[in-house]
């Protein structure tokens, strides 16, 4: 069945209980939606302050010798993991955004793009540590939807 739902290009599929029923308006349980991510490797390029640790991740790639913004994710960590990453990432700070696509004039459809006013929350980092991450798929805008962070690449 996954192979299928890869093989056609589409998103997931949604699984149910053999028992359970359709509730109109009513979220059970029994139905669960399965996405298929896809998954690729992104620069670490700075954070959006949040608690003692920080809100997201900044993430970028190279892009014809150019280094571009592709998303901020909230998403993949535990406060402990959190904590991990601030004490990698604090050492890497830098007073300028290395980006060269930002300030991006509107923050896009789902909210993934970093215009002029976000940038004011984020602390850069020098670009060096890299992080698997999880995706649903690339926007026309060039960013990730549903970004996931799966872990720290060893560098």
């Amino acid at each position: 069945m996954i192979a299928a739902v890869r093989a056609q290009g589409l998103e997931g599929l949604v699984a149910k209980r053999l028992d359970s029923v359709y509730e109109p308006g009513a979220r059970s349980g029994a139905w669960r939606k399965m996405r298929l991510n896809r998954s690729e490797e992104f620069v670490i390029v700075g954070y959006t302050q949040g608690g003692r640790t920080f809100d997201a991740l900044v993430l970028g790639r190279n892009d014809r010798d150019r280094l571009v913004y592709v998303a901020r994710t909230r998403v993949g960590f535990t406060p402990a993991s959190r904590e991990r990453l601030m004490a990698k990432l604090r050492p890497f700070e830098i007073p300028e955004c290395p980006f060269a696509n930002l300030p991006e004039a509107r923050p896009g459809r789902w909210g993934e793009g970093l215009a002029a006013d976000k940038m004011k929350e984020c602390v850069w980092v020098r670009p060096e540590l890299v992080a698997e991450v999880e995706f649903v798929e690339w926007t026309p805008d060039n960013h990730l939807r549903h970004a996931r962070f799966v872990s720290l690449k060893d560098s």
